[in-house]
C-alpha cells in the first residue's frame, strides 16, 4: 500500500468509525451488504451524519456559517479530488468513482439549510425536506449498488425514494418529542404537537405504510450484493414502525421509541438465514 492508498484507506476508516458510533442499526445493515459496498456506504453515511450534526447539535455555534463552510469544502473536495477533512475526502472518492450527481448533493445540503430556517412545515416544504434529507441519500447509495448501470439505477429510482421517505417519516414519529422540545420543529404538516391525537397519528401511519409497500418492488430487484442489507434496514424500520403504531399519541409525545440492540441483532441473524434459504 503506497502513501496515497494509506491516506484514502484511513479516511474511509474514519467514516466507518462515525457510522459505528452514531448508528447501530445502520452499521448492522452495512455488514450484510457485499463487502465491496461497505466503505462506499460508510463514506456516504459519514458525510450526511456530519452535516446533520451541524444543524442538530452545535446550538452554541453559528450553525449557518458552519454549514456554509462545510458545503463549500464539500464541492471543493469533489472538484479537486482531495480534502484534508477525512470525511469529505472519503465522500469525494465515492462521488467521483460512482458519478453521484451534484443535484443529489445539493438537495441534501439544502434540506440541512431548511433545518436552520423552518420550524413548522407545510405540505410543499415537507415533501421538499424529505426528498433532500432522505430520498437523495437512498439515491446516493443506489448509485453505488448499481455500479454504473444507469438503466438499472433509473428503474429502481422511484422505489428507492419511497423507502428513504418511509425511513425518514418513521424517524419523525420516533423523534417527535425531541424535535419539538429541543429544536422547536414539527415536520408533519398541520400537526400541533400539543394536540397530537389518534386521528393525526393514523393519517401519518397510513402514509408511511404506503411508502413501505411501494418500496418493496425495488428491494426485490436490487443487485444481489445489496439486497440483503437493504432488506434488513427495511425490516428493522418496519419493526420500529409497528412498535410505534402500538403506542398511544400521548406516549409518542413523551418518549423516544427504541428497539434494543439484542432485537436488532436477532433481526439481522434471522434475515441472513432467510436469505440463505432463499426465502427473501
Amino acid at each position: 500500500m503506497d502513501a496515497i492508498e494509506l491516506f484514502d484507506q484511513t479516511t474511509f476508516e474514519c467514516s466507518k468509525l462515525i457510522t459505528h458510533r452514531y448508528s447501530t442499526s445502520f452499521t448492522l445493515g452495512i455488514k450484510t451488504l457485499d463487502k465491496k459496498f461497505h466503505l462506499p456506504i460508510y463514506a456516504i453515511y459519514g458525510f450526511v451524519r456530519y452535516a446533520d450534526e451541524i444543524v442538530d447539535t452545535f446550538h452554541d455555534k453559528d450553525k449557518k456559517t458552519l454549514l456554509e463552510r462545510f458545503k463549500a469544502e464539500t464541492y471543493q473536495a469533489i472538484e479537486e479530488k482531495i480534502s484534508l477533512n477525512p470525511v469529505l475526502h472519503a465522500f469525494q472518492l465515492i462521488v467521483n468513482k460512482y458519478n453521484i450527481s451534484k443535484d443529489l448533493i445539493e438537495a441534501f445540503l439544502h434540506s440541512m439549510e431548511m433545518d436552520l430556517d423552518f420550524k413548522i412545515y407545510n405540505d410543499s416544504k415537507y415533501h421538499e425536506y424529505i426528498y433532500g434529507s432522505a430520498e437523495v441519500v437512498g439515491l446516493m447509495c443506489l448509485k453505488v449498488f448499481c455500479e454504473g448501470n444507469e438503466a438499472q439505477y433509473e428503474s429502481l429510482r422511484e422505489p428507492a425514494c419511497k423507502l428513504g421517505a418511509a425511513f425518514q417519516k418513521v424517524n419523525f414519529l420516533r423523534d417527535l418529542k425531541s424535535d419539538f422540545e429541543e429544536r422547536g420543529r414539527v415536520y408533519f404538516p398541520g400537526v400541533d404537537f400539543n394536540q397530537f391525537d389518534k386521528s393525526a397519528k393514523l393519517l401519518i401511519e397510513e402514509d408511511i405504510q404506503k411508502d413501505f409497500d411501494d418500496s418493496l418492488i425495488g428491494i426485490e430487484r436490487l443487485p444481489s450484493g445489496a439486497k440483503l442489507g437493504v432488506k434488513v434496514a427495511y425490516l428493522y424500520y418496519q419493526k420500529l414502525f409497528d412498535k410505534i403504531k402500538g403506542l398511544s399519541p400521548e406516549t409518542i409525545t413523551q418518549k423516544r421509541v427504541r428497539i434494543p440492540n439484542t432485537q436488532k441483532i436477532s433481526l439481522l441473524v434471522g434475515t441472513y438465514f432467510e436469505n440463505k434459504l432463499g426465502l427473501l
